[in-house]
Formats: C-alpha cells, structure tokens, sequence
C-alpha cells in the first residue's frame, strides 16, 4: 500500500534476484479500511516509492485509482466482492476488522488477473492476510505461485510497518515489547514447552512491562489453517496485535516441533564453514553445505553440456535435479549426490570451480536451490552457514548467530595460511583492503546481501581459537535427543 520500508523493499529484491520482469503494485485500498480506520491519513509517498522502485530494478509500477479498480464502497453490497472462507477471517484480525479481509481478498484477485504473474510475493508480518491469498489461489486455481517473505525488522527488532512513522520516539522504545514477548514464548518452546495457556501467558506478561500498550489480542494458531491450538504438534503461529499509542501495530512468530535449525552468518574469514561443519558433526546434525549444491549444479551443466550462459535451459535442468546429503562417519568428506549420482569428489575439480559462479548468477538457480534448502529445513537437524541463511532461507531457525571479526583480525589469520601454504610476498595491508572491498560487496549485492538478522546472537571471535568460537555457539544450541 505504498509507503515503501525495507520490508518491502526485500519482497522487491527477492523478486527481482527470481524473475525476469517485476512489476510492483502501490494501491491504498479504501475496502480495507473500516470507517473509523486511518485511510484519510494512511501515508502516501508515491513519487518517492517509485524512485525506490527504479533503483531496485523494477520494471513497472502499477498505481491505479480506487475508480480504476472500483474499489469505493463495501464487497457484497455495490462491490462485487470475493468472501474468503470464515474460517480464515473470523478471528485474529477478523474479529475487529469486519470487512478488512473482504476488501483484501476482492482487490488481490483483482490485482492477479490484471497483472497475470507467475509469481507474486507477500511479507509473512501479515500473516493472515498470506493465509487467505494463498487460500484463495488454490481455490480459485489461480495461475500463480504464492511466494512468502519473511518479516523484515529494524536493528532494533520492531517489525517494518508503514505505520511506524507514527511512532515518536518513545512509542517505538515501547513497540520493542512486542517482538520480546514473541522472544520469550520462542525461548520456553525450544526449552519444550508445548502448552497454549503456558506460551500465551508468558508473551501476555511480558507485555505487561510495558505502559501505552493496549493489547488486542495474542492467539496461538496453526499457520495454514489459522485454526486456535490447545498444543504445538508440529507448527504454531504466535501472534500479537497492539496499540501503541494511537498506533495499530501486528507482528508474529512461527515455532517447529522439529530438531533444531542452526544458522550460521557472517563476512568473509570469520571462520563459518569451519564451525559449521564441527557443530553439525557434533550434535549430529546435517551440514547443509550450499556451495556443493551450487557445485552439483554447474557438474550436472557441464555434464550434460549445456551452455553456463543458456539460462532457459539451465533453469529446466534445476527443476528436476535433486541433491542429497551424506553424513560422514568420521572425520572424512560429506557425500554430496546429485540425481543419485555420487559427486563428492568431482564437484572440486578446476572445471567446476571455474564455471560454478556463471551458473549460479542465474535468478532459477538461486530460487529453485534455496526451494530445496528449506525442503531440508523442514524437518530441521541442520547446520546452515552463508549471508543470508537466518535473514532469508531460514528466518524461523531456532538459532541464528552472526559470527564477526576485525578486518585486521581476519588479514592476519588469512595471511597465516597463506604462509602455511607456501605463498612467499604477501602484505597485510593489501590483505586488509581486499577484505573491506569483499565486505562492500556482500553487503551491497543485490542477491543475498550479507546481513544480521535481528534476533541473530552476535560473537566477536578477535583472539578466539576456532575450538573456542564453537563452545559458545554451542551454548546457544538446545540439546536434543
């Protein structure tokens, strides 16, 4: 609806690493709001959202007028309106909002029939609205794939909304609690509490510690079906809407009843692949090594000798490969196998490194991957390390750690090695300056941007041995069975 933050700005990047043509839409939708709601005052910048828009790559913005849409009025009485099921909207949002998810169901139909798309994406903060869209397009058989995106949070860890700009300074201090409560009941799950009443009253009482908040409602439900949960079987949506102020404000978390995701993030030479793989061997989990995917991929390319720039054909071939993780019984190499083809050791060979960068830049690579990624995730049990594991592939990890270090810190342990290995003239301030080059550039890149995500657990390793980086990663990680 306009007022474009970084939440929106990741479903605009995340769109436009996946697909050839994007098209945003800006539509404040006058269905969705109640009469006593903020339409009137409902910020609208859209001179400076397309700006945004053009910067990101997009190819088009669609911002039609409520009359272009024919959107004045209410769904059901002189709108012809789409009605989701009541099961979906009743309740949560529903219950004080009669008619918001009418004007929300009616005006995306609209919206997807105009535009025709192959892939439309949506932020998980709005995670009632998500279950109705994705409701409707497999009802409706709507020829579309729902592409979910998680919540994008300030440093702070306040969702991204639109609406903060109404915040002053000392309501979005206050606001804070809302993601710490969530934090709460989140810690107390993966300690093995499973209850509603339990959870609920932990995130209510946090809550509590905060004056100007006038709760809604904090509901526990499952996150496909939105159906209240008495127990957390497999997957519970905790989710809470406030006031804040005169400020209505949503945000929510899902939990897994599964072994534990650990994420790994970081700049360059902080040690990552390495704590990874000793972690996974520890606690006996999967090491999720995505570089070997990406190796698999570009061996399986060159086998078949297809063209590393022939995008069309590369992305068919990566809709039907599938790649499997073998853990080693000892200190020895992971097995990788692709298509059930034991490619451990060739995916290393030069050829491979030298083409596997021009087949991965493909935006079908990285979205066909990524889908098998959080296939692996579902069950959890893994060990992930990368830039965007915790932010992107698997925001709902049990534990996120961002691992960092001095760029003088990482020269020198570069420079070590490379005396290990027999280089002879090496500098440390050379080292030193194509380090902060790489981290500009992990930083800045428009796919997978290096970022920390907002309840990742931060370790400084400067004068930490690996042995030790990997005890306090270890302190964070919930024991299983």
């Amino acid at each position: 609806m306009g007022a474009l933050h970084q939440g929106h700005q990741r479903l605009l990047e995340t769109a436009r690493e996946e697909n050839d043509v994007v098209v945003a839409s800006i539509f404040v939708n006058p269905l969705q709001f109640a009469p006593s709601e903020d339409l009137d005052k409902y910020p609208q910048t859209l001179e400076k959202d397309c700006q945004l828009c053009d910067r990101l790559g997009v190819n088009a913005v669609f911002a039609p007028s409520p009359m272009e849409m024919e959107a004045e009025g209410t769904p059901g009485e002189n709108v012809t309106g789409v009605f989701p099921p009541a099961s979906l909207i009743s309740g949560l949002c529903g219950a004080s909002r009669p008619g918001h998810f009418l004007g929300v169901a009616t005006i995306v139909v609209k919206l997807l029939n105009i535009v025709q798309p192959t892939r439309a994406y949506f932020g998980e903060k709005d995670a009632q609205q998500l279950a109705v869209i994705r409701r409707l397009v497999k009802d409706l058989q709507l020829p579309v794939e729902i592409r979910a995106c998680p919540i994008v949070r300030e440093s702070s860890g306040l969702a991204c909304s639109s609406r903060n700009q109404y915040l002053n300074e000392g309501e979005r201090k206050q606001a804070l609690v809302l993601f710490r409560s969530l934090q709460r009941a989140k810690k107390a799950f993966a300690a093995g509490e499973r209850q509603r009443k339990v959870l609920l009253e932990i995130v209510a009482r946090e809550l509590t510690r905060e004056e100007n908040i006038w709760v809604e409602y904090v509901e526990l439900v499952h996150p496909i079906t939105l159906e209240p949960l008495e127990m957390i079987k497999e997957a519970g949506l905790l989710a809470i809407a406030a006031r804040v102020g005169a400020t209505r404000l949503i945000d929510n978390i899902i939990v897994r009843h599964r072994r534990p995701i650990i994420a790994i993030d970081g700049p360059a030479g902080v040690g990552k692949s390495t704590a990874a793989k000793r972690i996974a061997r520890q606690l006996g989990h999967i090491y999720l090594d995505t570089g070997a995917m990406y190796r698999a991929l570009t061996w399986l390319v060159l086998d078949a000798g297809i063209s590393v720039e022939d995008e069309a054909a590369i992305a068919e071939l990566s809709a039907r490969t599938s790649i499997q993780f073998v853990q080693p019984r000892d200190e020895g190499l992971q097995e990788v196998y692709a298509n059930e083809q034991d490619v451990t050791q060739i995916i290393r060979s030069p050829e491979v490194t030298t083409h596997v960068s021009a087949v991965a830049k493909h935006p079908a690579v990285r979205h066909q991957l990524v889908a098998q990624q959080r296939h692996w995730g579902q069950k959890g049990g893994l060990v992930a390390e990368g830039r965007d594991i915790g932010t992107y592939v698997f925001p709902d990890a049990e534990v996120k750690i961002f691992l960092t270090a001095s760029v003088q810190e990482r020269a020198r342990r570069r420079l070590r090695d490379l005396k290990a290995r027999g280089y002879g003239l090496v500098f440390q301030e050379e080292l030193e300056e194509q380090i902060r080059e790489r981290d500009r550039l992990d930083s800045t890149r428009k796919m997978a941007p290096l970022r920390k995500a907002a309840d990742a657990i931060e370790i400084q390793t400067d004068g930490l041995t690996i042995e030790q980086v990997i005890d306090k990663i270890l302190q964070f990680c919930p024991k299983t069975s």
